[in-house]
């Protein structure tokens, strides 16, 4: 369901920052998906760079040189260029020439650095293109302080319901069947809570390092960079309550009161880490406390989840490359079948999402034999087989979600700064970070806080 009040579509997006790497790798691409499945927009690309429209072409073209050229030449054909500085008034006023008065709703896609994000919303509403949509990357701020500016900024030229915040991450095939799963399978809805799930583990592991983009990552870390965007938006699919409907609206409060209701980070209850090697990295400086681990136990104080540990796990040079959420059910509440020496574990459910898209449920079975000895047993449904295919990827679904008005897949500015709020104790740290090697779990302190699954 799309809400009405923002369900006009657009025929034009605007790149801003269209002769970038993310252009390249990611835009363009998802722009061409789109064009296969019959979306196809005008592109005007804005950008400092010197060129014209077939300099733009010729690179578009260059970043999708395995794919089909009849989808390739139709939506070359619709792209344009407006070259110009993001803080000259001629630039703006070109652009609205270029975007034209009969598109009532231009989608201005904004993959520049946050820095620059006020001057391009001032030039947009000077020429009248505050009209639209405005779609900003993240990082989106870098503390509570720097993202309650951010707000204030965007808010004085958009209104929030024409202000789309991208998270790649929730535009992922598997994200997004957390939601499925939690709200079309009412059997699970009698067991979702403190009375029956004992505690609630997120990692995301990754087993290569931060792979030349030392000067990048040494300004933001792993708290920064995945935790408070990626993770804690997981942990509001896992934890929300029944939204009303499918609206943004519904689905953005629901989120909100797991946010709300979730304590400030508490730094006795965090392990920060930092691989070894990690200083001798290019752009990394030699006294670096920036983190590439985090182990950190969250809460969230409300009647379903009080008292329930919400673990989160995440780091780079790890020993394997895991994206998953695993809830932990409470064991019996008396010991049975476990046998002399042993007591039967818990039943898990396991969400898997990288490296493929699987749920596992961990059960007890009767171990074959005489005695009544349980062990436990894996129920396993890979989602690309048993559905078929893996979906759109996240920023083709992203950009045509923005298109068309439908803001689901994207956060609100309260999930923003309730995000920043509960991290914030965690940022900027200056104790040491604890050494870890590459090819393992973190620290070994982190057991403690966030055990393995």
């Amino acid at each position: 369901m799309i809400d009405e009040a923002s369900a006009q579509t657009s025929n034009t997006i605007v790149l801003f920052g269209i002769t970038g790497d993310l252009a390249y790798k990611k835009l363009f691409p998802a722009l061409y998906e789109l064009t296969v499945d019959g979306i196809c927009p005008r592109v005007i690309g804005v950008a400092r760079s010197e060129g014209d429209d077939e300099t733009i072409r010729a690179r578009a073209r260059e970043a999708l040189a395995d794919r089909d050229s009849t989808h390739v030449d139709d939506l070359v054909g619709r792209i344009t260029y407006c070259r110009g500085d993001y803080t000259g008034t001629e630039t703006y006023e070109r652009l609205a020439k270029a975007v034209g008065d009969d598109e009532p709703m231009p989608v201005s896609f904004l993959a520049i650095p946050p820095a620059l994000f006020d001057d391009v919303a001032a030039g947009l509403a000077s020429a009248g293109l505050d009209r639209g949509r405005i779609v900003v990357e993240k990082p989106f701020g870098r503390d509570l302080a720097s993202a309650e500016k951010l707000n204030e900024i965007l808010h004085s030229y958009f209104p929030e319901d024409s202000i789309y915040r991208i998270d790649h991450f929730l535009g992922k095939e598997a994200v997004m069947n957390l939601l499925v799963f939690r709200f079309a399978n009412a059997m699970l809805e009698g067991v979702w809570n403190r009375h029956y799930i004992k505690r609630v583990t997120i990692t995301m592991a990754e087993s290569f390092d931060i792979a030349g983009r030392g000067g990048f990552y040494d300004e933001v870390g792993a708290i920064r960079d995945v935790v408070q965007n990626h993770l804690l938006q997981m942990i509001t699919l896992l934890a929300m309550e029944p939204p009303v409907d499918e609206s943004a609206d519904s689905l953005r409060e629901e989120k909100a009161k797991v946010l709300r209701a979730m304590r400030t980070a508490d730094p006795q209850r965090a392990v920060r880490g930092q691989y070894v090697g990690y200083k001798d990295e290019p752009g990394v400086q030699s006294h670096s406390k920036t983190e590439t681990f985090v182990a950190m136990e969250l809460f969230i104080d409300s009647w379903r989840w009080s008292g329930v540990p919400f673990a989160i796990r995440t780091g780079k040079a790890m020993a394997e490359t895991i994206t998953e959420a695993v809830v932990e059910f409470c064991p019996p509440p008396t010991p049975m079948f476990g046998g002399v020496d042993n007591v039967a574990a818990s039943s898990i459910l396991r969400f898997r999402m990288k490296p493929d898209n699987a749920i596992t449920i961990t059960m007890q079975a009767k171990t074959p034999g005489e005695q009544m000895v349980s062990a436990p047993v894996d129920l396993f449904v890979d989602y690309g087989e048993a559905l078929g295919g893996s979906g759109p990827d996240p920023y083709e679904r992203l950009i045509g979600d923005a298109l068309e008005g439908d803001a689901r897949l994207f956060a609100h500015q309260e999930d923003v700064e309730e995000s920043w709020r509960i991290v914030d104790p965690l940022l900027d740290i200056d104790d040491s970070v604890l050494e870890y090697s590459r090819g393992g779990w973190g620290p070994p302190e982190a057991g403690v806080i966030s055990p393995l699954m």
